[in-house]
């Protein structure tokens, strides 16, 4: 349950990275970072494995770089949906998805696994 905890805060601490990296892609304060992880976890556990298999022929198709609009796709609709954090477009929620995927993983990676 600490492990789950600090990962939640790494990856609110990448998206304010990804905020002050990207042009485009604004995250008011530390609280909109926290809750803007949240829901980005939430949509990537939800919704992306059904858009993932219901477009699996272009990805197939496209050698699986479809998914990077897809995740990009994903990323922007969190940033309109949410107050706080703001993507203003699709390409920007692509480039942004993709160094906020980086530099996740990299800060996760610290994080010892206890198991």
């Amino acid at each position: 349950m600490f492990k789950l905890l600090i990962v939640w805060v790494l990856n609110a601490l990448a998206l304010m990275a990804v905020a002050y990296l990207v042009p485009g892609i604004h995250v008011a304060n530390f609280t909109a970072a926290l809750v803007a992880a949240l829901v980005i976890g939430l949509v990537n556990i939800l919704i992306k494995p059904l858009l993932v298999l219901l477009t699996l022929p272009i990805t197939l198709l496209t050698l699986g770089l479809f998914i990077l609009v897809i995740n990009g796709v994903l990323f922007w609709l969190v940033g309109n949906y949410l107050q706080g954090f703001s993507v203003s477009s699709i390409l920007i929620g692509v480039i942004g998805a993709l160094v906020y995927s980086v530099i996740s993983g990299v800060l996760s990676a610290i994080v010892p696994d206890n198991d």
